[in-house]
């Protein structure tokens, strides 16, 4: 049989032959049950405000890191390239979760276990929340046992329900595709269930509800969404999901009006990740770039940081315009009697970017800048 808390606070007794023995509140009276929810309820906005200092305080870290890495000592070079790799590795992981991984695998900076690679992303640090969502939901053998290992990192003891997914969904971004987050609520329901053996009849009923929570939230919340659900539709979803029978009115309600109330507050990657990437960069000024498809030549803002070459319309710009990552590329020096200081990337079978320093009026002139990006892109790629 199943128990929730929220399903006493309307009248104080309980609705069938619900069991209190696991939460040790039988002998409560319903004025003591209702301090005891909004005790745990406090305690539950405690835990996600404490997981957000948490977040921020990891991002902190990684620009620590990335500030450290980004100058060798000479009597001290392994720690500061252990930094330099990790903040690398992270930045990768933002673009491509998989890549990312692998390359924190191949630098010794993760065991190649789902229950490393799971606490890697656990603690989040200077990780796109988004990006976690994306490879917790890959449907591989090890991705599937990276999000059991992640799952079970969580603690949803004594936690009513609406209060465990809040804690879960703000651990990463759920992905868009119904698939992904169909695997990712099985876990999370199987794993509620094992903490808390007593409140559900069995796991499915759990997903079902977790599930219909998370419809509920987006549809009430959604400004896309003009019908917005009442409770007795809500009640009429679910009707039937508890091995055959209802659940309680009391408790449907209450989750109903816990949604309504305060929404799931969803992890936001608003491009901050970005502004981290571009913190302490490289090397950073104007250069002409030549366009791939129509060969004309446009003044851009370029930072180099971490193996990646970024360029920008303006230097107040968030977003870059184009991305170039340096792995498996090259960089030499251009003879070109119209655009002197050229230099080019290139890779075999691709197309070269050719790139020239200007002055502040964006005329082409003598300077050290190509001497300073050659160098620093030599290094980065040399990693």
């Amino acid at each position: 049989m199943w128990q929730d808390l929220d399903a006493l606070t309307s009248s104080g007794v309980n609705s069938g032959p619900l069991q209190t023995d696991h939460f040790g509140t039988a002998e409560l009276t319903p004025e003591q049950q209702k301090i005891l929810i909004d005790i745990r309820r406090k305690k539950t906005e405690l835990q996600l405000e404490i997981q957000q200092l948490k977040d921020e305080l990891g991002e902190v870290v990684a620009e620590m890191e990335a500030m450290e890495g980004s100058g060798f000592a000479a009597d001290d070079s392994k720690p500061t390239n252990k930094a330099k790799q990790t903040s690398i590795g992270r930045k990768k992981f933002n673009m491509d979760p998989k890549k990312g991984i692998e390359y924190l695998i191949e630098h010794n900076l993760l065991a190649p276990t789902p229950e490393d690679v799971a606490q890697f992303l656990y603690k989040g640090e200077g990780l796109n929340k988004t990006a976690i969502g994306d490879y917790l939901g890959e449907r591989h053998d090890f991705n599937e046992r990276v999000l059991r290992a992640f799952v079970d990192l969580h603690d949803f003891t004594d936690l009513i329900l609406v209060q465990a997914l809040r804690q879960f969904l703000w651990s990463f971004r759920l992905p868009g595709e119904a698939q992904k987050i169909d695997r990712m609520m099985e876990c999370f329901a199987q794993r509620y269930c094992q903490l808390n053996p007593n409140i559900f009849t069995n796991t499915d009923t759990c997903y079902v509800l977790s599930f219909a929570i998370i419809m509920l939230n987006t549809s009430l919340h959604n400004p896309s969404v003009k019908d917005k659900p009442s409770v007795e539709q809500f009640i009429t979803m679910n009707r039937g999901i508890n091995n055959g029978g209802d659940l309680p009115r009391e408790l449907l309600v209450s989750l109903y009006e816990s949604i309504k109330t305060e929404p799931f507050k969803i992890p936001e990657d608003d491009g901050n990740d970005l502004m981290h990437t571009f913190f302490n960069p490289d090397k950073e000024g104007w250069l002409w770039k030549q366009g791939g498809r129509y060969k004309s030549w446009k003044r851009r803002w370029f930072i180099l940081n971490d193996n990646c070459l970024y360029y920008f319309e303006y230097t107040t710009d968030k977003e870059p315009r184009g991305i170039i990552p340096l792995e498996n590329i090259q960089v030499r020096e251009v003879q070109d009697r119209h655009k002197p200081h050229c230099f080019e990337l290139y890779a075999a079978g691709s197309e070269f970017i050719k790139a020239c320093k200007t002055d502040s009026e964006g005329k082409v002139v003598e300077g050290n800048l190509m001497n300073k990006f050659i160098p620093s892109i030599f290094s980065s790629i040399s990693q």
